[in-house]
């Protein structure tokens, strides 16, 4: 089962759900790094449950250990290992789950591929497993900080079922996101969002919605040609999230609206640095950065345990009725945004790693 993502700046996350605990080792990160616990700690602050009533309740302070690997404050070039103990795990919830397969969720999949699974809460499906992808998205971040001080990630909630964020990704601030519960671009629409989550819940449904992304000053050359190129890890990344069933970058699905007169980004001279004048591309051209801002969007599903019944079946092909039990999110994009981040800073730090390692120019 591949739990590891990345070349040079490699991540390998462990633990379950409802296992004792949760966690990243991160290898190939560079020795002499500044990284203390509270760099970790905050990042996680932001994925962590029980942060507003419109998220899932369960009482988790997702507090880090880091095991191995940082010394006096500073990294020593070898493994880094991070550890986040589960403190309120409810595992009763999710007997009847032992043997009845939850519609839309990996239950079947995993028995028909392994012939076990971790049933409580999901095991490794769950998005609790996304910790220590955000734990490691913030070592990276200090990573591209130290190289690239000016690169800037910011994600945010988009839209959620049928109502749309109007801010420009260039207009989207990261403290105007961070201010609202729903973390959204704008203060008036995160209202219409969250009591949007909160009927769904009421009557035990969910939403889906969409994550957008962008990626500001960074280094002209990233990602390479043919099967890394920067789009297709990004895109591995971001999928590879819970929940996750649709990517784009630039014009994505809409590019075919428009003839290639009208899709082609002009280039002209800014200074001393080649511009272009549009940015359909999304930042990335022949798979490599271009300098321009990379724009991303992501499409999550709505959450899959719904506290209503459901039609299904169990391990004995029996078909049954289930209703969802346990704490749950309504809607998974607040805390999704996050994981947008530390992901798009993992794929960064690894392309910014590898740039250092096999071209012999600096970065631009």
């Amino acid at each position: 089962m591949s739990s590891s993502f990345g070349s040079i700046f490699k991540i390998s996350t462990w633990g379950e759900s409802h296992g004792v605990g949760v966690g990243v080792v991160i290898d190939g990160c560079p020795a002499r790094l500044p990284l203390c616990t509270e760099q970790i700690q905050l990042e996680l602050n932001r994925r962590r449950p029980g942060q507003s009533d419109i998220v899932t309740p369960r009482n988790e302070e997702d507090s880090v250990e880091i095991l191995s690997g940082v010394v006096d404050g500073m990294t020593t070039g070898t493994p880094i290992a991070l550890s986040v103990r589960n403190k309120d795990h409810r595992s009763a919830a999710y007997d009847e789950m032992q043997h009845t397969y939850r519609p839309s969720h990996a239950d079947f999949c995993y028995d028909a591929k392994y012939g076990i699974r971790a049933w409580a809460g999901g095991g490794r499906a769950s998005a609790r497993e996304t910790i220590g992808r955000v734990a490691a998205g913030a070592v990276a971040k200090a990573i591209i900080h130290a190289l690239c001080p000016n690169l800037e990630v910011v994600a945010w909630v988009q839209q959620i079922h049928n109502t749309v964020c109007p801010i420009q990704p260039h207009e989207v601030q990261a403290a105007v996101v961070e201010s609202n519960v729903v973390r959204t671009a704008d203060a008036a629409t995160a209202e219409t969002m969250a009591n949007a989550i909160r009927t769904a819940r009421s009557r035990g449904d969910s939403l889906g919605g969409i994550v957008a992304c962008t990626i500001r000053n960074c280094p002209v050359g990233l990602g390479d040609p043919v099967f890394d190129k920067l789009e297709a890890t990004l895109a591995h990344a971001m999928m590879s999230i819970p929940a996750c069933k649709g990517f784009e970058v630039g014009s994505g699905f809409a590019a075919p609206n428009y003839t290639g007169i009208e899709h082609n980004d002009a280039f002209y001279m800014e200074g001393d640095r080649v511009r272009t004048k549009t940015n359909h591309s999304g930042g990335i051209q022949g798979g490599i950065s271009n300098g321009e801002d990379i724009n991303m969007r992501l499409a999550f599903k709505p959450t899959a345990t719904l506290m209503v019944e459901q039609d299904t079946v169990n391990d004995a092909h029996e078909e049954v009725r289930l209703r969802g039990k346990g704490r749950h999110d309504a809607c998974v994009l607040p805390r999704a945004v996050p994981i947008v981040e530390a992901m798009a800073y993992i794929v960064l730090a690894d392309h910014l790693l590898k740039q250092r390692t096999t071209v012999l120019h600096p970065f631009s």
